[in-house]
């Protein structure tokens, strides 16, 4: 897989919990990174959303309840998006989860061009809505969110969220 740095995403590190008897230095037990593909078709949309909410839960990853809400529908919106706007040209999308010490990223990419941008809400629209949630659900944990292009010429849309929420004990 390629290197697609991080930007100004927090790196594990300080304050990083490891289990007792832990060599020093050692990573958490639940850091680590996971991605998977599927058919850019409508049913795997939940399967992407299941899929991410059973390796948190599998991993044991210690992130409040608030953003694994929050990340499900992140991840929902890019796999819903990635469905109806890129599958024309990209039949496969990837979706990858990252955890470090004291965040998780969850990304969403495809093979398409189009390098998508929030719309401002407009009230009589049905949809359009998906990458405004994103970047608020973002927003409002204290997480970073962005796109990316790949070496391949397709994109990869990204959020990253502390493992609790501002203001969480």
């Amino acid at each position: 897989m390629e290197d697609r740095g991080w930007g100004t995403l927090p790196r594990p590190g300080a304050g990083a919990r490891v289990p007792a008897g832990a060599p020093a230095g050692a990573p958490p037990p639940y850091e680590g990174v996971w991605r998977f593909t599927a058919q850019a078709e409508e049913a795997s949309v939940p399967k992407a959303r299941h899929a991410v909410r059973d390796l948190l839960r599998r991993q044991q990853v210690p992130v409040s309840d608030e953003v694994v809400q929050g990340l499900l529908l992140i991840v929902s919106e890019l796999a819903t998006n990635a469905v109806r706007h890129a599958a024309v040209l990209s039949p496969l999308l990837a979706v990858e989860v990252a955890v470090g010490a004291e965040w998780v990223r969850v990304s969403v990419e495809d093979n398409h061009p189009y390098r998508p941008t929030a719309l401002v809400a407009d009230h009589a629209q049905t949809g359009g809505r998906g990458l405004l949630l994103v970047r608020e659900v973002t927003r409002e944990a204290g997480g970073v969110c962005d796109v990316e292009h790949t070496a391949g010429g397709g994109k990869i849309i990204w959020a990253a969220l502390p493992l609790t929420t501002l203001g969480a004990s």
